[in-house]
């Protein structure tokens, strides 16, 4: 007994859980049938007293315990860096990567009373308005606190219109209550609203709710999508074609999936437009190593915010056409659109109105979302994807997939249908919230032109008019001296976004993380800041800038 005692403590010791053949000699003192009190039937009476053979621990069985002790863990990891599924290494998402987890650390150090150069960081790495001081519109939270909690359904403080969705989509929703799960391709009375909207969006065109998914934001709906496209091996491996520089959901999911990532360039001397000639030869280039089935535009564009014209959409979906390409049409910033000239066209209305030739055939998927445009209602995770010309047995597939996931959250579902059927003329808070959009998308146009303005009298920045969605991604020039500076630990222009961060608080992205041709250098930076807090962040990049090129010449 005593021997027992003493391995049991020095196992306790060595945090160290027996192997099974040693497991039966360990006893606790209370499990002891001899203890009074404990019984047979205890859950504690399970370990039997030690045999002779069990009487002593063995030299093989000591050196058993020490190989174990010296692993990672008691017995070693199942799961470590060399046996996890080596695709997600390859992930990377540069919009919340080093630069962003640094800029943590720093508010961290600041709240600790670290002294910096700087009282605050300002975080314009990514588009989260509500986190930038962007106010919800009153409408979708009236009718989303109601859907929340129906007894408000009763306060004589909330506008009839607002009381009638809540109704409408309670009515909807299984018990009546937003807790339950929906269909899985969603409440069928959003769905109805979504196929409404898409109508009225693109001039009477027909849309079947039947066509239509909601989805856990648009990053959901793109995901399912690669899912059903990526298959085969080697030079047969799914290629897809994305823009370049590039939303980083896009290479991350394809990394994900092992797919192959083709690049096409987008001209940055031209606005950043699509240029055909070079889709023609992204493709050429990718056929002699994989087999490319999926075109991704991003239109409005993230991070370059031009927006692509008309006859840029017709030319892509003839080449889509032509080379027998599913598209698929990223429209989350539909709209954000603000340059004089510009105008937002959905890539299915012009599809339709190219005729039956291109109609009947191309296959599309545009992706919709309730975290940009003018709601800015990231956190509710809402979002839709509409299929044209999608082959009835894949659909099926389609429908098998999401129902995996049982069904998107049901409130970012209500704030979808909330998004596509508004306040209406006459209707009590319609007024307001047309007010209330007008101010939000008003003042992102603001702020998209002074962006521009500023950062282009800085020598060494130029930046492209920002005419949609919620970014500007400038060039940088940088000095032979900075490159090197650099070279031996990371991307110039990480390098340079690092030091921008580490001296002024600023937190921006830098353009090594979305894609750029070689040899040139930009970052990211979003135009949702308050505006002083963004006449404060631009006039401390265009300081930091000089300063760095000074130092660099």
């Amino acid at each position: 007994t005593d021997r027992m005692a003493g391995l049991t403590a020095a196992i306790q010791r060595a945090n160290l859980v027996p192997p099974p053949d040693i497991c039966p000699i360990i006893q606790h003192p209370a499990a002891h049938p001899s203890t009074p009190g404990v019984h047979s039937s205890s859950p504690l009476h399970r370990f039997t007293a030690p045999s002779r053979a069990h009487s002593g621990l063995s030299a093989s069985r000591l050196g058993y315990a020490k190989e174990k002790m010296s692993e990672n863990g008691p017995w070693g990891k199942v799961l470590t860096i060399d046996t996890m599924n080596p695709t997600v290494k390859k992930v990377e998402y540069a919009v919340r990567g080093p630069i962003v987890q640094r800029a943590v650390q720093i508010e961290k150090e600041l709240r600790e009373g670290v002294k910096k150069p700087f009282a605050e960081v300002i975080k314009a790495n990514i588009g989260d308005a509500h986190a930038m001081g962007q106010q919800p519109i009153t409408f979708f939270r009236q009718v989303l606190a109601m859907c929340s909690y129906p007894e408000l359904l009763n306060d004589s403080s909330f506008p009839e219109d607002a009381k009638h969705r809540a109704r409408r989509i309670l009515q909807s929703c299984g018990g009546s209550s937003l807790g339950a799960y929906s269909a899985s391709q969603g409440i069928d009375c959003v769905l109805q609203d979504v196929a409404r909207y898409i109508e009225r969006r693109d001039g009477g065109i027909p849309c079947n709710p039947e066509n239509v998914y909601l989805t856990t934001g648009a990053s959901d709906g793109i995901m399912t999508m690669l899912k059903l496209l990526v298959c085969g091996e080697d030079e047969g491996r799914t290629g897809v074609m994305i823009s370049i520089p590039q939303y980083p959901l896009y290479s991350a999911a394809l990394a994900e999936l092992g797919a192959v990532q083709i690049n096409y360039y987008l001209n940055e001397d031209k606005c950043w437009s699509m240029d055909l000639s070079e889709l023609k030869r992204s493709l050429k280039e990718a056929r002699r190593h994989c087999n490319p089935r999926a075109l991704c535009i991003i239109n409005p564009g993230n991070p370059t915010g031009q927006v692509q014209s008309r006859d840029c959409i017709e030319d892509v979906i003839r080449f889509a056409a032509k080379e027998r390409l599913l598209l698929m049409a990223d429209e989350v910033y539909q709209d954000n659109v603000y340059a004089e000239g510009c105008e937002f066209h959905s890539f299915k209305k012009v599809l339709f109105e190219m005729g039956p030739e291109y109609s009947d055939s191309v296959e599309l998927v545009s992706f919709h979302s309730t975290s940009k445009c003018y709601m800015g209602e990231c956190g509710f995770r809402g979002g839709y994807m509409e299929i044209i010309n999608m082959d009835p047995e894949v659909k099926a597939q389609l429908n098998k997939l999401v129902s995996v996931r049982l069904c998107p959250p049901v409130p970012g579902q209500a704030l979808m249908g909330l998004v596509v059927n508004p306040p209406q003329p006459g209707e009590p808070s319609y007024i307001n919230f047309i007010k209330e959009r007008s101010a939000t998308l008003s003042a992102l146009a603001e702020k998209a032109r002074l962006t521009e303005e500023i950062l282009n009298t800085v020598p060494g920045i130029s930046c492209n008019p920002v005419q949609g969605a919620m970014y500007s991604f400038p060039s940088i020039s940088l000095s032979k001296a900075a490159i090197e500076e650099a070279a031996n630990d990371q991307a110039p222009d990480m390098f340079y976004c690092m030091r921008l961060l580490e001296e002024t608080g600023i937190c921006l992205v830098p353009g090594s993380g979305f894609g750029q041709k070689d040899g040139t250098y930009h970052f990211r930076m979003t135009i949702l800041p308050p505006m002083d807090k963004l006449k404060v962040l631009l006039t401390k990049v265009k300081e930091f800038h000089q300063r760095f090129t000074n130092q660099y010449s």
